[in-house]
């Protein structure tokens, strides 16, 4: 949940998010932790498992020692993962696989480019296309290079020198996390049958393209932009379990802060210096 959710900047967040006071009062989606008691019905779980899962479609409040969530939001942590990896993956992992496979699923041997690479939902997505063979791009601060050269990147752009919609070079798959552009200048960085995914970024006039518009006209062209509706689901946390056993993914974490820090853990991720995941721990 990003820093202007949780301030209430703008009127769409505002609007979103509780007009005149937070609609969730405790913020908070991805989640890990113990099975501590079940309700009646429940028949996946029991008490003493160790869980993960994104509890947002719940209303949050994984920002605490305790949650209460449906079933249908958690799967079982694989045994290999810590609880901060597990916390770590949820939303960004599958934001990032989801958005792989928006329109049309990314293949070996596609030019992806990541715009927004260094976070959470970019790392786990450089990982995945490279466990595919794909030959992936990466747009981020040149201060991270580094850690995406580590996880497979084939190149790096750092976007406060170079613009990558001006830069002549075309991709088969564009997975932008930041978009901010206009769509004219993300279809001049497409190939001809590309596909761009929006995962987060404006949410001015891109956003209403990307969610009306641009799913219209892309019915009558080759080339594909829109929004990727994020879906959570068992099936797909049970697979980033999976891919994260075969070691084709693993979380990035950047710092890890205590529950009673996580105003300073905001502050720090509004700062964008980060790198993957920034987690709140909870020490009971």
């Amino acid at each position: 949940m990003g820093g202007g959710l949780i301030r209430g900047k703008g009127l769409l967040i505002r609007m979103l998010g509780g007009l005149f006071k937070p609609r969730n009062k405790i913020p908070g989606a991805d989640i890990a932790g113990v099975v501590e008691t079940t309700g009646i019905g429940i028949k996946e779980f029991k008490p003493g498992d160790e869980v993960f899962g994104d509890i947002a479609g719940a209303g949050f409040g994984g920002f605490a020692e305790y949650v209460c969530t449906p079933e249908k939001l958690l799967a079982k942590k694989s045994p290999k993962m810590s609880f901060e990896q597990a916390a770590a993956l949820p939303q960004a992992g599958l934001l990032a696989i989801q958005g792989l496979r928006y329109k049309k699923e990314i293949k070996k041997g596609d030019e992806l480019l990541v715009n927004g690479a260094g976070g959470g939902v970019g790392t786990i997505a450089l990982q995945y296309a490279k466990s595919i063979g794909a030959r992936v791009t990466c747009v981020d601060k040149e201060e991270k290079f580094d850690l995406l050269r580590s996880l497979g990147a084939d190149e790096c752009i750092d976007y406060r020198k170079t613009d990558y919609t001006k830069t002549g070079k075309q991709y088969d798959y564009i997975l932008d996390v930041i978009a901010h552009k206009s769509t004219a200048d993300y279809k001049r960085a497409l190939k001809p049958d590309g596909v761009f995914a929006m995962i987060g970024g404006s949410m001015g006039g891109l956003l209403f393209q990307m969610m009306v518009l641009q799913p219209l006209l892309s019915k009558y062209r080759k080339k594909k932009l829109g929004i990727m509706g994020y879906r959570m689901n068992k099936d797909g946390l049970n697979e980033l379990s999976r891919l994260f056993e075969e070691g084709k993914i693993a979380p990035v974490i950047d710092r890890s802060f205590s529950l009673e820090q996580t105003a300073d853990a905001f502050r720090y991720y509004e700062k964008g210096n980060f790198k993957g995941k920034i987690i709140i721990s909870i020490s009971k």
